[in-house]
């Protein structure tokens, strides 16, 4: 009993050595209790499936007493928010290509008449399918909303939803998610990469030797951003193969501008990890640093939630992660066949972060690790 007390104490000691370790570090601290504390504020007000914003658009060509009842009824759940009235059918493309609208709702010139005859009047629902999951659910609001209008009427169905959906007609989810891996899925290796590459030679000493040849702080930034861009593009390369060829997803729009974008959103990326990098004494550190980011940009990306979901504040936020840039351009050109001028606000904040990012790097390579 005695020898088995005294091996319980020495357990003790070390355990409590081991604690105090831990905690004496100010570094150690945060990165023990802030990622818990921050992705767990993030995923509550980011990762909601919850609708409370949906924006759509409106074309009344009845414009009836029994028309408008009906949008009344929508608008007044508090859910859906009219972004948008049309005039005509030639709005409906650009209500939906803008992100401007999740949904357009069409009522045709016939509704009411339709309805005084006892006849089923149709109702068009044409949804975004670039977001596969919240118009489907967003689809079902509208025809519960339809159904209990129905119920008013007295008959069994005088309101009928037609739907349509653009871009992924079937509403499929791989289809919403697969294109988004493209920029998500190599974002992580890029920026692991990026963020390793000057921690691992600082670690093995040889990063001094690199600092006393006659390359500049800035030749040094570029030697180190171009293999990890280089590799964050084979990466999407091979996710896109995989996309195309095995799950057999069509592409709609030009694989040149999708590399095009690929190469600014992989930039931004590599600013971020050479900027943790030249930042981490250690490789560990580095590790550390990158894997509390990658959670909050995959959250707050738009990848399986929207954006529009979030609350304001954080919707402001998300102009700082390029991922969400990243994921809106490539689905707007894999699904959508989205051109240049389509996409060209993407590329200002993933612009602004490379332009803060490298020099940054460049920065703390003279600086901090000289």
């Amino acid at each position: 009993m005695g020898a088995f007390i005294a091996l319980a104490a020495q357990v003790w000691s070390l355990c409590v050595k081991e604690l105090l370790a831990m905690v004496k570090d100010p570094a150690n601290r945060l990165i023990l209790f802030a990622p818990a504390l921050i992705q767990s504020l993030l995923f509550g007000y980011g990762a909601t499936f919850d609708l409370t914003h949906v924006p759509y658009a409106l074309l009344d060509q009845s414009g009836g007493k029994a028309a408008t009842e009906l949008v009344a009824r929508i608008d007044g759940t508090g859910v859906f928010r009219r972004a948008m009235t049309l005039r005509s059918s030639e709005q409906v493309a650009g209500a939906i290509d803008s992100n401007d609208a999740l949904l357009v709702i069409t009522i045709p010139s016939d509704f009411d008449s339709l309805l005084a005859r006892g006849e089923t009047a149709p109702v068009q629902v044409i949804l975004d399918g670039r977001n596969s999951s919240t118009a489907g659910t967003a689809l079902g609001q509208i025809s519960a909303i339809t159904a209990a209008y129905n119920l008013t009427q007295g008959a069994s169905a005088p309101v009928s939803i037609v739907r349509r959906a653009w871009h992924n007609p079937n509403l499929q989810s791989r289809w919403t998610l697969m294109p988004a891996l493209i920029a998500g899925l190599s974002l992580m290796q890029t920026l692991l990469v990026a963020a390793l590459s000057v921690a691992r030679e600082r670690e093995q000493g040889t990063f001094d030797q690199l600092l006393v040849t006659p390359l500049t702080p800035i030749q040094i930034m570029i030697g180190k951003s171009l293999p990890a861009m280089l590799i964050g593009i084979i990466q999407s390369t091979i996710i896109l193969a995989i996309i195309r060829l095995w799950f057999q997803i069509p592409m709609q729009g030009s694989i040149v501008l999708l590399y095009v974008g690929l190469v600014g959103f992989t930039a931004a990326a590599v600013g971020i990890g050479l900027s943790i990098s030249a930042f981490a004494l250690t490789m560990q550190q580095a590790m550390l640093y990158t894997f509390l980011l990658i959670n909050p940009m995959m959250l707050l990306s738009g990848l399986l939630t929207p954006v529009r979901n979030m609350p304001d504040w954080l919707q402001v936020i998300t102009y700082a992660n390029p991922l969400r840039f990243g994921v809106d351009m490539v689905r707007r050109i894999y699904l959508e066949g989205a051109g240049l001028s389509d996409i060209a606000f993407d590329f200002v904040p993933l612009g602004v972060v490379s332009m803060i990012t490298l020099p940054l790097a460049a920065w703390l390579f003279r600086n901090r690790l000289s």
